[in-house]
């Protein structure tokens, strides 16, 4: 009975042996496994052209397709680009435009590095 048991005992351990043998080999090769990738792939570039450029307004249509917060900063950027254009036709404009952003710039709310300069200091500061 004991040889028995002897027996099983050897087979249970080197069972034990070779399953975690087996299960350090699986584990490893699945480090070495590429992971999947969200990245577009040959078949979807060939799908779009690379010549098409699309036009600001399929950009924002686009992006209210997906967010419409995104879309709404994708028209403010926009409009702040043809305006620039506009502002910077002649000399007159473009110190009209810098004198515009000099005076929003005043009257913006402090960001968040001059707060805390003011409760660190206790001063006010402007750059």
């Amino acid at each position: 009975m004991s040889k028995i048991l002897l027996t099983c005992k050897k087979a249970l351990g080197s069972l034990l042996i070779v399953s975690l043998i087996m299960f350090i080999s699986l584990s490893a090769s699945f480090f070495f496994i590429q992971q999947a990738s969200y990245a577009t792939t040959l078949e979807e570039l060939k799908l779009v052209p690379p010549e098409y450029k699309p036009t600001p307004e399929e950009k924002i249509n686009r992006a209210n397709e997906y967010d419409p917060g995104v879309g709404v900063q994708e028209e403010a950027r926009q409009e702040a680009y043809e305006q620039a254009v506009k502002d910077s036709q002649n000399l007159q404009t473009l110190e009209k435009a810098y004198e515009r952003n000099l005076k929003a710039e005043k009257n913006s709310e402090p960001n968040l590095l001059e707060k805390a300069v003011e409760k660190v200091t206790g001063n006010s500061v402007s750059y």
